[in-house]
């Protein structure tokens, strides 16, 4: 499990994410530093060489801090070869202090898949996959511009599982184009009969600057969109999964502990085009201090910048209870209250709209965590702190 504060110099546990951004095909609903490029196009070598020498600018970062875990997302990591993800890791290795327990991560989609590649990021030191279903429907598929069908993405996780993968998510989404109820319930049925042990379960929505925004797409009725949302839950609940996140569904001691780290608050290095960053420092006096870094987006000057940072901003002391509670009231069962002052050095005894939303049943009173109602009315929850 991820722990609430690193002991040796009471700042918040660490993560990396590593930012692959190419795809065989951009799809019309993502909205993520994703470019189209074939497998053969990509620059794979000066790619892993700008990863590693922006890791090794930002590794002072992690002040002492052993790194809890690694996501690979994108994009499409998978593209990159088992050697050059093995390279990475090794190089992530080199230049910080590593948990024993290191949880790795890598997203991969069906359409790229071989079993020979899952096969060689497992040796490489990747030991949990989170593959790229969306559904198992071909017409919902199609609608969703994606590169595989239904058969590729049950051979691809069979074929990871029989490789002994223990840690293995399926991303799953519903309130598809044209999708009812019923077409939902046999997609999530398909990926429980696979018994992974995590899953990535949520709806689809229309994000600015993607095609489906410009070009929307006939998505089901708000009836039909709460039949999906009520029946998947009853459904994911009697086959023993527990909602941990807004999105995120797991079996017992399953939870994702790179997810957990975000939404508990805590730091993470971002490398890669595009990528973001959230880390915490000791100011005069001991203050806390917390910046958000952004990477340069573009692939090329990512690649040939001297610098590849594009922004680095510290988060002003009056924003940190809406950037605190934005992510930890994610999780279905919040927080300790003591992680408030460790996260963010505020507090909590200031903030005087605790009591107004705990008075109104929407918070928990012996935890920061939200009721069912408040789990209900979550935005509205948000906006108090704003």
């Amino acid at each position: 499990m991820v722990k609430s504060c690193d002991m040796m110099n009471n700042l918040p546990p660490l993560s990396l994410y590593v930012h692959i951004p190419w795809c065989l095909r951009k799809c019309p609903y993502c909205d993520f530093n994703s470019h189209a490029s074939d497998a053969g196009d990509i620059p794979e070598k000066a790619y892993i060489n700008s990863l590693l020498a922006d890791l090794r600018t930002d590794a002072p970062l992690a002040q002492g801090r052993s790194l809890q875990s690694i996501f690979f997302g994108g994009g499409t990591p998978s593209l990159l070869s088992a050697k050059g993800i093995g390279q990475i890791i090794q190089g992530v290795r080199q230049a910080l202090d590593c948990a024993n327990d290191m949880e790795v991560t890598l997203e991969a989609n069906p359409g790229t898949f071989e079993q020979a590649r899952f096969a060689g990021f497992q040796q490489a030191g990747v030991n949990r996959l989170s593959i790229g279903v969306q559904s198992f429907d071909d017409a919902c598929l199609q609608a969703l511009g994606r590169v595989h069908d239904s058969h590729q993405a049950h051979a691809a996780i069979s074929a990871a599982q029989e490789l002994g993968f223990a840690h293995i998510n399926l991303d799953l989404m519903h309130g598809l184009p044209q999708q009812t109820p019923e077409l939902a319930m046999a997609d999530l049925s398909q990926a429980l009969a696979h018994a992974t042990d995590h899953l990535s379960w949520y709806q689809l929505t229309l994000e600015p600057n993607t095609l489906f925004y410009k070009q929307p797409p006939v998505l089901p009725a708000e009836d039909d969109l709460a039949d999906i949302q009520d029946q998947g839950q009853a459904l994911l609940l009697a086959n023993g999964f527990k909602q941990y996140e807004i999105s995120a569904w797991s079996r017992p001691g399953s939870a994702a502990i790179h997810n957990l780290n975000y939404w508990r608050f805590g730091d993470y290095i971002g490398i890669g085009a595009g990528a973001h960053g959230k880390l915490s420092y000791r100011g005069k006096g001991g203050r806390l201090q917390i910046e958000r870094r952004v990477k340069l987006r573009q692939p090329k000057a990512y690649m040939q910048a001297m610098s590849p940072l594009a922004s680095a901003d510290l988060i002003a002391q009056e924003d940190l209870p809406l950037e605190f509670f934005m992510n930890v009231l994610r999780l279905q069962d919040g927080v300790e209250e003591g992680l408030y002052r460790q996260a963010t050095g505020l507090d909590i005894g200031r903030l005087a709209v605790l009591q107004g939303l705990r008075e109104r049943g929407l918070l928990r009173p012996e935890r920061l965590a939200t009721t069912p109602l408040g789990w209900r009315f979550l935005n509205e929850v948000l906006g108090a702190f704003e």
